[in-house]
């Protein structure tokens, strides 16, 4: 079975129950979901798994600290995240606050580690947001972003 991490970090609660939504379309998804908080992992524990998503609130428009921590520590292992898919959620206080900036900022890392990444043509196209505490939508666009990455990360680890 396909094995994905959600790693966050969340002082609200919100981007927590985010990852909980992703974990729960993951394996809706018919792959295994590991949900961590961030100071539970280590860098070196990235390289077990086929996936990785990896969620921050969104502060000063981008990630935080914690989040860019781990980035930063990943370099050790660079090379070795090489073709894993990868993905990003955030959440904010308030409409523009940030969001995509910081999903476009975990990114650019999972690009650099030659992570495949995945957009979605319907509702948040780089990678899940919030304002506040997850509505209804935010809900629903979770669950379906960690279905479809569950899918993604099949199809890849077939070949």
């Amino acid at each position: 079975m396909s094995k994905v991490l959600i790693v966050y970090y969340s002082r609200s609660g919100n981007t927590e129950k985010m990852a909980h939504l992703i974990a729960d379309g993951v394996k809706a998804g018919g792959a295994g979901a590991t949900v961590k908080k961030i100071e539970e992992i280590r860098a070196a524990e990235l390289v077990e798994f086929d996936g990785i998503i990896i969620g921050s609130p969104t502060y000063y428009g981008n990630m935080s600290w914690e989040v860019k921590k781990l980035l930063d520590e990943s370099v050790a292992y660079h090379g070795r995240l090489d073709g894993k898919v990868g993905a990003a959620f955030s959440s904010a206080a308030n409409i523009g606050g940030g969001n995509e900036t910081t999903v476009l900022a975990i990114l650019q890392a999972m690009l650099i580690h030659g992570m495949v990444l995945q957009g979605d043509p319907e509702g948040d196209h780089y990678g899940r947001v919030s304002i506040d505490e997850p509505d209804r939508r935010v809900e629903s666009q979770c669950k379906r972003m960690g279905k479809r990455f569950a899918a993604l990360v099949k199809k890849l680890s077939q070949q």
